[in-house]
């Protein structure tokens, strides 16, 4: 009631345009992940504009790649749906850092910010859950498959020869064994980084924090990498499951994705790093610090699953590039 002191324990925020805003950015999004991977209309040359916009935008990518010339706006929604995501996200993490400093986040706000990132945690676990399962399912029951209706499965039989033993594989040894000892190494250093913090030693928290940074972008430069050796090998006719079987589709959509959430980790540390450059972050308030290095723990170990089945077991069961 006016006039009466605030009985409680939780901080109520004026109007924000931020809840409204990001379903925007989600649906502009989601439309453009749509229209790049499969689009909404097909190209027959009745309706330029429309198939400009709505064409399949991977069509763009084959395009720049063959040569032939044509052009497609396909990417145009997925790009400005990104660019809005990333921007609510800005504007929003930049209000919660604002309130922190306010002494807004009292206990109980603060382990509700807490309970949330366990729980935004917990639902990028399951979209791995949900591929794993895919994969062993594959893996263990391809030949299963192979016997179904093809009727009710498109191309059953092909899934006799399409998952290992027989498979061709990367080699774990090279370029993913370098991968997973960066990220194991960025675990330990964003550990030092934060056990600096909590100890008063900003200095050692700033370098612990720029070489996690530093090997996070190394990580995705040498995948890159990989992802161009693979390319050419499959341009040169040595590497057909690249597209052609589903260990190729789930190789990379594992391993991509996966890249893309290093990508955003990195990002994530990189402003707790500007922030702490800034003088932002205490010893005892500093939760958006630890946010980040959980997120950066939880990429190290689904990337420890993804390693030891995706690239150790099936070079074991099949051959290696």
């Amino acid at each position: 009631m006016a006039g009466h002191a605030v009985e409680h324990d939780y901080h109520l925020i004026p109007p924000s345009p931020w809840p409204f805003l990001s379903g925007v950015a989600c649906m502009i999004w989601g439309l453009g992940m749509v229209v790049f991977f499969a689009g909404l209309v097909d190209r027959t040359g009745e309706s330029p504009m429309m198939e400009f916009f709505f064409a399949n935008g991977l069509d763009s990518l084959k395009s720049t790649m063959t040569g032939d010339g044509s052009v497609n706006g396909g990417w145009i929604l997925l790009l400005l749906g990104s660019l809005m995501a990333a921007y609510v996200m800005y504007g929003w993490w930049r209000d919660v850092a604002r309130e922190s400093e306010a002494g807004d986040h009292t206990p109980v706000v603060d382990i509700g910010l807490r309970y949330g990132m366990i729980m935004f945690i917990m639902q990028e676990a399951m979209f791995f859950v949900g591929w794993f399962w895919m994969f062993f399912e594959l893996g263990l029951f391809h030949k299963v498959r192979a016997t179904w209706n093809p009727d009710i499965l498109e191309n059953a039989a092909g899934y006799a020869d399409s998952m290992a033993p027989g498979v061709t594989s990367v080699n774990a040894w090279h370029l993913p064994l370098m991968n997973t000892l960066i990220l194991l190494l960025s675990g330990t250093t964003v550990t030092w980084a934060h056990h600096a913090l909590m100890h008063g030693d900003r200095k050692g928290a700033k370098w612990g924090l720029f070489l996690t940074i530093a090997l996070g972008v190394l990580f995705t430069f040498l995948q890159l990498i990989e992802y161009a050796e693979l390319y050419h090998l499959r341009e040169t006719g040595h590497e057909a499951w690249i597209g052609n079987d589903a260990y190729g589709s789930a190789f990379f959509m594992a391993t991509g994705f996966h890249g893309l959430h290093v990508l955003i980790g990195t990002i994530f540390l990189f402003v707790c790093w500007a922030r702490l450059m800034k003088g932002g972050f205490k010893p005892e308030k500093h939760f958006g610090f630890e946010a980040a290095a959980w997120y950066w723990h939880f990429v190290d170990v689904v990337w420890l699953f993804l390693f030891a089945f995706v690239y150790i077991v099936f070079a074991i069961g099949g051959g290696v590039h």
